[in-house]
Parts: C-alpha cells; sequence; structure tokens
C-alpha cells in the first residue's frame, strides 16, 4: 500500500504530486475482506484499550468538503464498541469559544485513558480556514503551528497515542460530489453554497495544508496523506493505519489486564474466606 506518511517536522509535501486514486493493483473485493478482518481486530484492539487504561487514542481527520470524513467514521467507527469512542466535530467557534485561547475547546474533547476519540476537523482549521479566509492576522495564526505541537506532544507525554489523517479528494471527484449532493434527496440535506464558494480558494487550501503538513508532523503525531477518491480505499487506508498503530501495544495492554485479572481473583478470594465461604 503506497501511502505517504509524513513524521518529521520540515519535510516538505507537495500535493499535486501525491496520488488521489488507488494504485492500479488495489482490488475493491479484496479491500473489503481486509477491511472486515481489520474491524475485528480493531474491535478487540479496543476492548483490551479500554481495559488496561494505560493509554487513550486520538484520530484528527482533516480534509476539503466532501473528502469524506463522516464516511469514514460510519465505516471505521462502525467496528468499535461505542462505550468506548467519542466523536467530536469542531465547527464556528461560540462566542464562549472566541474568548478563549484557540485550543480550550479541543483541550475539553481530547479523549481520557482507555477511550479513543476522533475529531471531525480539529484545531488544524486555525490554520487552514483562518489563514485561507483571513480571519485572524498572520502573525497570530503562524504561531499556532508551534503552539499545535507543544499541544500534541504534552497529549502523547501523557500516553495519548495521535493518528493525523489528511484525506485527500481530487477537485474533480470534489466537484461530482457536490453535484450528487444535488441529485439525490437524501443528501440534499448537505447542500451548502459556501463549499462551492471555497473551491475559488483550491490553491490556496493546498498551500494551507501542504504547510500544515511540513510544520505538524512529528514521530509521535504523524500525517498519513489518504488517498479519498475511492471511499473503500480511503476506509481501508484509515482502518489498517489505526491497527498497525495499536497492534504493539497489544501485549502491554494484556500484561496489565493479567495482572488486574490476577489481584481480582485474589481480592475474591480473601472475600470468601472472611464469609466463611
Amino acid at each position: 500500500m503506497d501511502i505517504i506518511t509524513i513524521d518529521k517536522q520540515g519535510e516538505k509535501v507537495r500535493l499535486d504530486d501525491v496520488p488521489t486514486t488507488p494504485p492500479k493493483k488495489a482490488d475493491r473485493e479484496a479491500a473489503k475482506r481486509e477491511l472486515d478482518a481489520l474491524g475485528e481486530e480493531l474491535f478487540d484492539l479496543q476492548d483490551l484499550l479500554w481495559g488496561a487504561r494505560m493509554h487513550s487514542v486520538l484520530i484528527v481527520l482533516q480534509g476539503r468538503d466532501t473528502a469524506g470524513k463522516d464516511g469514514t467514521i460510519k465505516h471505521v467507527a462502525g467496528y468499535l464498541n461505542p462505550r468506548g469512542v467519542s466523536v467530536t466535530s469542531f465547527g464556528v467557534p461560540s462566542e464562549e469559544e472566541r474568548e478563549h485561547d484557540f485550543l480550550w475547546r479541543i483541550h475539553r474533547d481530547t479523549p481520557r485513558k482507555g477511550e479513543l476519540a476522533i475529531f471531525n476537523r480539529s484545531h488544524y482549521e486555525d490554520v487552514l480556514v483562518v489563514r485561507v479566509h483571513g480571519l485572524a492576522p498572520e502573525s497570530l495564526w503562524k504561531e499556532r503551528y508551534g503552539h499545535i505541537r507543544d499541544f500534541e506532544e504534552m497529549l502523547t507525554e501523557h500516553g495519548t497515542l495521535i493518528l493525523k489523517f489528511f484525506l485527500h479528494i481530487s477537485r474533480e471527484e470534489q466537484e461530482q460530489r457536490l453535484l450528487d449532493r444535488e441529485k439525490e434527496p437524501r443528501k440534499a440535506w448537505k447542500i451548502n453554497a459556501g463549499d462551492w464558494e471555497d473551491r475559488a480558494h483550491w490553491d490556496d487550501y493546498t498551500k494551507a495544508y501542504e504547510e500544515v503538513l511540513t510544520r505538524t508532523s512529528t514521530k509521535k503525531a504523524p500525517w498519513t496523506v489518504v488517498p479519498a477518491d475511492s471511499k473503500w480505499y480511503r476506509n481501508l487506508v484509515v482502518a489498517r493505519t489505526l491497527a498497525e498503530t495499536l497492534r504493539p501495544y497489544r501485549k502491554s495492554w494484556q500484561e496489565r489486564l493479567d495482572e488486574v485479572g490476577t489481584k481480582k481473583k485474589a481480592e475474591l478470594e480473601a472475600w470468601r474466606k472472611s464469609k466463611g465461604g
């Protein structure tokens, strides 16, 4: 799977050189079988994550309009136990949120140990939309790259595993999906003139995303660029990346659960003896 993962600050990315379509060798039916298998594995890994409570997981989904953030949540998070999953969509800040620093509303929704949180859009909007539409002075939003790196480093120091996905869609595919919304009654509620307006800023958003990828990629909080023109391949890439990230922790999580289990059994045995059982 030829996927670009950026884990070092300063690494230059040119999105026009990155494919938005699956590799020719990718097979849709094989991908479906693999996704189902990954789904079972992810459910098991999440159960260990929840029980061990040694780490938390934060998934950040960014992408242009129609790139498939909602669809990714539906088809990947759908394999998980809702008990330990939260999904937060960050839209236009409220009046209260605007009275705080830009990370205040984000930090409130970061996951506790044992939990998996998904951000549908995120703190990155404050160096994307804010930049493209001139909602804050350049001197202000430019400082935010450093604040974001420090914020994510703090989360990882507390045991949060961070995965950031840029869902990379082509201009042509986006146009088709926007037109499809007008044709399909079930999708008409998603119609937004602002989505068409933003297409006029395509190149500006491209530059903004490229700088995000270059300036906020780190070893512990990497970015994965996901070809998103084909929904089935997008879902597979995200699920596979998530599974690959969690697998190395399976042993330590299981060991923690074994320790807890042994302790609980001893406590139960002591209780029974105290009751004369």
